[in-house]
């Protein structure tokens, strides 16, 4: 009996490891499917690099390729690299890139009233647009605006209110406007042009050279923290403010729709969010920059900070809002403008007893 119990103990383990039984998981083969990674191309309206404006496509990049485990890689181009700056909507239309970062009024030649998704002369801040975009509604009418050129539009960076400018001559009431050739892009430009000056468009990389050899006689670029990066102080003496012109200056993320349905709806999410994150992250840069940087240019290289005079800033006020008007040219240019200006009264009603009056109440020699 014993030794019938020892054979049908190794008969046992021989049949184990006849089929297999005797071998480990831990032996066993395994596949794993190779995971599938696209690359994007972003072509950008900006320097490669610049603070903030140039850094923000870059981040973007990174944010998504963490994000998505490296499934989704974006190669970022600055300005004239690939294609020139005022030529990012198209190739990203066509499919020649997959992905662009610039702001909407540089279409304004193509679509007249995309210039409101960007920034509005005597309009919202940045809070504003961030509130009317994703929450407001005015996201939906971006994406409706953009449809027929195979774009989708997403906010993807603000510069928070801006800088009126640098000016090679002192602005010191209405009449100095006249003839001054001034670099200004968007509904800004258009305002100006009615005041009496003469607005020029050009992309960032031309300003300085611009400047310098008297081609135009002003600009207006971002804030102190982008134009002393742009060395700006360098070709212009006076740097007025407050910017009118951009006060809340919302940047784009455009992208090809045939690209994007063919990503995967978590990389699609993805993308999405990052963009959102950007948006941020942007505006709290140059909140935390500014200062520090308008400090530098006072102090160490001389400039000259000046307030824009009353009556400049009356003149520009009475003519922005039929600049704006004439830009609703057809049905959806009219419902995207009636949206931005219910939206407009309704948050400055309840900003006037908030931001306003903290800000008045914080520091009362202000008000």
């Amino acid at each position: 009996m014993k030794h019938f119990g020892k054979a049908l103990v190794s008969l046992g383990a021989f049949l184990l490891v006849s089929c297999g039984g005797a071998t480990s998981v831990s032996d066993a083969p395994t596949t794993v499917a190779p995971v599938e990674t696209i690359e994007w191309t972003l072509v950008t309206t900006w320097p490669k690099n610049l603070p903030a404006l140039g850094t923000a496509p870059e981040n973007l990049a990174k944010l998504v390729d963490t994000m998505s485990n490296g499934r989704l890689k974006i190669r970022v181009y600055g300005d004239q690299e690939l294609v020139p700056a005022f030529e990012v909507f198209d190739a990203v239309s066509s499919g020649t890139a997959q992905m662009g970062h610039g702001a909407a009024y540089y279409w304004r030649g193509k679509l007249p009233i995309a210039a409101i998704f960007s920034s509005v002369p005597f309009g919202m801040n940045a809070q504003e647009m961030n509130g009317w975009l994703h929450h407001g509604g005015g996201m939906a009418l971006w994406e409706e605006l953009y449809a027929p050129f195979d774009l989708i539009p997403l906010a993807s960076g603000n510069s928070g209110v801006q800088m009126a400018g640098w000016f090679n001559k002192e602005i010191n009431s209405v009449t100095d406007l006249e003839g001054l050739k001034m670099r200004i892009p968007g509904l800004g430009g258009e305002v100006m042009q009615r005041a009496g000056a003469v607005a020029v468009a050009m992309p960032g990389s031309e300003i300085f050279t611009s400047l310098q050899t008297g081609a135009i006689d002003a600009t207006e670029w971002v804030g102190p923290y982008n134009d002393l990066a742009f060395g700006l102080h360098d070709v212009a003496k006076y740097y007025y403010y407050p910017g009118w012109h951009e006060p809340g200056t919302t940047l784009e993320a455009i992208v090809n729709r045939q690209a994007f349905d063919a990503l995967t709806p978590d990389l699609q999410a993805i993308v999405r969010t990052a963009t959102r994150a950007i948006n941020q992250d942007m505006l709290d840069e140059f909140t935390a920059r500014n200062n520090a940087a308008l400090q530098t240019l006072v102090d160490e290289h001389g400039v000259e900070l000046r307030r824009l005079p009353d009556d400049v800033l009356e003149r520009l006020r009475d003519v922005a809002w039929d600049v704006i008007g004439e830009s609703a040219t057809d049905e959806l240019s009219k419902r995207i403008l009636a949206s931005y200006v219910d939206f407009l009264g309704n948050v400055q009603a309840y900003h006037d007893i908030s931001e306003r009056a903290y800000i008045e109440a914080r520091d009362p020699a202000r008000r």
